[in-house]
């Protein structure tokens, strides 16, 4: 999958789709609860919050902090292991899947504009 985009172009894409995410009411999120929903909707599960805090090369107070706006919004929801209940996995769920796809979409969408324009 190769690009051929110079920086300008590529921040001109996403600052198109966060204007159009924040246009449709969509979520409000930070870079880092951002990014975190990312890993875990785009990296293979299982995840656990030590195993996303070394993915990400974050400590695990702010993957936490991250984690609990993403579960306010339902973009992601927590369970305990069945296999070792002192670790909790990080699951998507339909909410988050569909905030990616979508905003996924808007990126096209500003990729194909710029193409036109």
């Amino acid at each position: 999958m190769a690009f051929d985009l110079s920086a300008v172009q590529s921040l001109h894409l996403w600052q198109h789709a966060v204007l159009e995410s924040v246009r449709n009411d969509g979520p409000d999120l930070s870079a880092r609860q951002m990014a975190l929903l990312l890993t875990v909707y785009l990296i293979p599960q299982p995840h656990t919050v030590r195993g996303l805090a070394a993915a990400m090369n974050v400590s695990k107070p702010a993957i936490t902090r991250a984690l609990d706006r993403l579960t306010e919004l339902g973009m992601i929801k927590r369970k305990v292991d069945e296999s070792d209940r002192r670790s909790v996995l990080v699951q998507r769920t339909v909410k988050g899947s569909v905030f990616l796809r979508e905003f996924g979409e808007l990126i096209v969408a500003a990729g194909k504009a710029a193409d036109q324009g």
